[in-house]
């Protein structure tokens, strides 16, 4: 009943209030609040009205564009559904809405019936203002009749509503308030007259639209305020320095209040050296009260300091007064109370058994002024005492800028050559304005290895560059001086004979290489030192070595050479990694940081590469330029060992050719150049009647004493005398059996034989030959090798000539097995069948079978018996031996 009569409630409020405005509108949300406070809970409800297609189950919240989960929602009943959400403080201000599900088509079609929001405006409430304090200041000689209040906030604001403030001052006893109002942390209050021994009370309201909230309210009188104090800044500070004392300044100033309005002042004074950041107080218990000057001592000379001061009243337990504004002043100098730091390098001289050695010299701890020179005085050292007359004494003038810098100044005082067998001892006062300081000394001993610092090592950790080493053998060093150098910039620091381990307190930059050196000293004299080279931060390097070739490439080889400047390298390289290709695939060679040269084997001729090298650290690594370079055809030598081995070879050759030209001469000259039978030593024994016999002299286009007619010994068929019936040759005495040689490969007889004749002449010719050889040459109608004759025979006629010679026939004659290889000669055998039969079956008899069977006999068509008139016998040639269907007879063979 209890819900059901809150629901009703609900009903008729809404509908009391919203009736003007929902006619066609069926959900409804309340409450509708101006605002909300962030952090706290909200319940609204939705509520159905005016139909009934949804119940409240079919209801749901949206928030911040996200749906209210189901667990946070209250049903009422079935027209009411509430949702407790919490107030958060991202938005200033937010929509809540109630939607229905689309349940059925009237629903969707009326789906803006159906949507109901609440704007939900949030703000933080005040809070309550803590720290509230109060100032009056001074103006001229008197307090002020003003009054300034500051407090601390607590809490977040919004600022669509922000949180205001109000200072009430009330003034006790009198019922005074004033008010001021701010947004601020802080306010001043204007009076007419400051409430001298008089209860004041303070506080501060804070509200906004959520309500309002008071600090603590102070309660004091005004002139010993707890919280509430004046302010007393003191005024006309000067500082002056005295001649007689340049380590101290005095301070003065005045009082900053008058006496009848405060009869007490105490005072608070502090310095510190221009630049510094550190202060140095004064004792309190050093400074008296209502006192206006002060001596500040014990201060550096020829040094800026910077002074402030302040006050308060006795009595008061508020806070002390702003600082003074900066009072500066120098002290006067003073001559040096320290001495300088002497110090040496050695290096090698132009000559062997000389040194090199520069002496440097930094400014005396307390220089107490500006170092103006140094007088340097340098003397040969032996057996611990001076060597008189070798004393050189010299000014070293010093001009630097007034820069202020925390690092020492070095002085480069001289350089000195001096022997391997020589000691010196230097001598060195700091010169400025008012005097000089102690003496510095140092000995330059003899070149020796004296003791020195053993196991040292230099490491970088958290920002410093640590050295540490283990002490010589020797027990009299009184103290170590360790030394750094990286290019021509040297400095050094001294530590006392018990430390073994230290580091540099010098101005060390990252990424420089530094060599560090430890050495023992023995009074003066220093020993030999001990170095190892250090970083204080490593790097990559800034830039990649530079790479080129050594020397010419050769074809499979190339030395490559390498270097980086050590201003680039900014840590120690690890490794070097070579990388080549000669196209798409890259070839890398590790090498060691030792190695500035390397040797690329196996590589292809002629072949262009391109070569870089990257140097690599254990921060990082850096590639080089590429540098690109061809191999060689051949390599070096390689084509000076091909032409002494071809030269050697022809040697070879020559001198085989020229010793088989003298041992096989015989041969070659028959091979090559054989004997050619001279025409102009033969005669012709018989000559046909158409021609002299008279000889002539070879003409072009005649017809010379011995023709040769190129004709291959293989021809179908021989040229015959009966084949020729135009031939114009007549019988007479002059004609005879002619045997035909080989000449020019036309051969009829292989070997020399008698000449046969049927003239009356016969027997002497005979004789007149016996002793000759007679050549016979078929000469065809046309020239030999283009050659013309004198006469034109018909076509297809053969001229028998016969020539007689004393000269032998060629080696091709008479051995036939030196004719090319495979062919076989057509031998013709021509006879002549008149005159002698006797003659020529005498020639048969004196052949031998084996010579017949070679021979290419020309049998005869017809019977020697019915010879022509003019005893011609016309032959045919044939291909192989003899027949066997003939038999020898006289002039010929006959066939059986």
């Amino acid at each position: 009943l209890f819900i059901m009569s809150t629901g009703a409630l609900q009903l008729l409020l809404l509908a009391c209030f919203t009736s003007p405005f929902i006619a066609g509108n069926h959900l409804l949300t309340a409450p509708h609040p101006n605002v909300l406070e962030i952090g706290t809970n909200f319940t609204a409800s939705c509520m159905i009205i005016n139909t009934t297609e949804v119940t409240s189950d079919d209801l749901y919240w949206i928030a911040s564009e996200t749906t209210v989960p189901k667990e946070q929602y209250t049903k009422v009943n079935n027209t009411t559904l509430n949702v407790t959400i919490q107030v958060s403080g991202e938005n200033s201000e937010e929509w809540l809405f109630c939607r229905s599900r689309k349940v059925s088509n009237y629903v969707e079609l009326h789906e803006a019936d159906f949507v109901h929001a609440i704007l939900l405006r949030k703000a933080y409430s005040p809070m309550k203002p803590e720290n509230l304090s109060c100032i009056a200041l001074l103006k001229e000689d008197k307090i002020a009749a003003t009054v300034t209040c500051s407090w601390n906030t607590v809490g977040r604001q919004i600022n669509k509503y922000p949180t205001m403030y109000t200072l009430h001052f009330k003034i006790h006893w009198m019922d005074i308030n004033y008010n001021v109002k701010t947004n601020e942390t802080s306010a001043t209050v204007s009076m007419d007259v400051f409430p001298f021994y008089m209860e004041v009370h303070i506080w501060v309201e804070a509200h906004n639209i959520l309500g309002v909230v008071q600090s603590d309210v102070l309660k004091h009188n005004a002139d010993s305020f707890g919280e509430f104090h004046v302010k007393l800044p003191p005024v006309d500070v000067m500082i002056l320095s005295e001649s007689s004392f340049p380590t101290t300044l005095l301070l003065n100033w005045s009082r900053p209040i008058a006496k009848q309005y405060s009869a007490v002042i105490t005072y608070e004074i502090r310095y510190c050296q221009s630049g510094a950041n550190t202060w140095t107080d004064v004792p309190t218990a050093d400074i008296r009260e209502d006192i206006e000057s002060f001596r500040i001592q014990d201060l550096v000379p020829d040094t800026v300091y910077v002074i402030q001061l302040r006050c308060k009243k006795k009595n008061d337990y508020g806070y002390w007064s702003d600082w003074s504004t900066n009072a500066t002043q120098r002290t006067l100098e003073d001559r040096p109370k320290s001495k300088p730091d002497l110090w040496k390098f050695i290096s090698d001289g132009n000559d062997t058994g000389e040194r090199r050695v520069q002496i440097f010299c930094k400014d005396p701890l307390s220089t107490n002024g500006k170092i103006l020179r140094f007088d340097v005085s340098i003397q040969e050292h032996k057996d611990k005492a001076m060597i008189p007359g070798s004393k050189l004494e010299l000014s070293v003038p010093v001009n630097r800028s007034d820069d202020s810098t925390t690092r020492r100044p070095v002085t480069a005082l001289k350089e000195i050559l001096l022997k391997d067998k020589t000691a010196v001892r230097v001598l060195v006062f700091a010169i400025n304005s008012v005097g000089k300081s102690p003496r510095a000394s140092l000995i330059i001993p003899e070149k020796e290895l004296l003791p020195r610092v053993e196991s040292m090592r230099a490491w970088p950790d958290d920002g410093k560059l640590w050295v540490e080493w283990k002490a010589p053998n020797d027990h009299h060093v009184t103290e170590y001086v360790v030394e750094w150098v990286t290019g021509d910039v040297i400095d050094w620091q001294r530590e006392n004979r018990n430390t073994t381990k230290t580091f540099i307190k010098g101005d060390l930059q990252k990424f420089v290489r530094y060599t560090v050196s430890v050495y023992p000293l023995h009074n003066d004299w220093p020993g030999s030192s001990a170095s190892v080279q250090a970083y204080l931060e490593e790097g990559a390097p800034l830039q990649g070595p530079s790479v080129r070739l050594k020397g010419k490439p050769g074809r499979s080889e190339a030395e490559l050479v390498w270097s980086i400047p050590q201003s680039s390298l900014q840590g120690f390289i690890r490794t070097y990694i070579i990388s080549y290709t000669s196209g798409s695939e890259v070839h890398s060679v590790v090498v060691p940081s030792n190695t500035t040269t390397y040797t690329l084997t196996s590589l292809i001729g002629n072949t262009k590469y391109d070569v870089w090298v990257t140097a690599t650290t254990t921060v990082g690594s850096t590639e080089g330029n590429s540098h690109s370079f061809t191999t060689l055809k051949y390599a070096p030598g390689e084509i000076e060992w091909i032409v002494v081995g071809v030269s050697f070879a022809f040697l070879f050759v020559v001198i085989m050719t020229v010793l088989l030209c003298t041992y096989k001469k015989d041969m070659i000259k028959r091979n090559f150049w054989p004997e050619i039978p001279n025409p102009g030593e033969s005669t012709i024994g018989n000559w046909s009647p158409d021609y002299s016999l008279r000889a002539e002299a070879p003409k072009e286009n005649c017809l010379s004493g011995i023709s040769v007619l190129d004709v291959d010994a293989c021809d179908e068929k021989c040229v015959f005398e009966e084949d020729k019936p135009g031939l114009p040759l007549k019988k007479d005495k002059y004609l005879s059996e002619e045997h035909s040689s080989g000449i020019g490969g036309s051969s009829c007889m292989s070997s020399p034989r008698q000449s046969v004749s049927d003239s009356d002449e016969g027997g002497d010719i005979a004789d007149t030959t016996a002793s000759t050889v007679q050549y016979s040459s078929v000469v065809a109608s046309s020239g030999y090798k283009g050659q013309t004759p004198n006469f034109q025979p018909q076509p297809s006629q053969t001229v028998f000539l016969r020539s007689e010679s004393t000269q032998p026939l060629l080696d091709s004659e008479e051995n036939p097995d030196l004719s090319q290889e495979g062919s076989r000669q057509s031998q013709c055998f021509l006879r002549h069948a008149a005159g002698n039969r006797n003659s020529f079956n005498q020639l048969l008899e004196t052949e031998q079978p084996e010579d017949l069977e070679n021979l290419d006999f020309c049998p005869l068509e017809e019977d020697t018996q019915q010879l022509s008139s003019e005893d011609q016998v016309t032959e045919h040639c044939s291909a192989s031996g003899p027949p066997s269907s003939y038999t020898p007879q006289l002039g010929g063979y006959r066939p059986q």
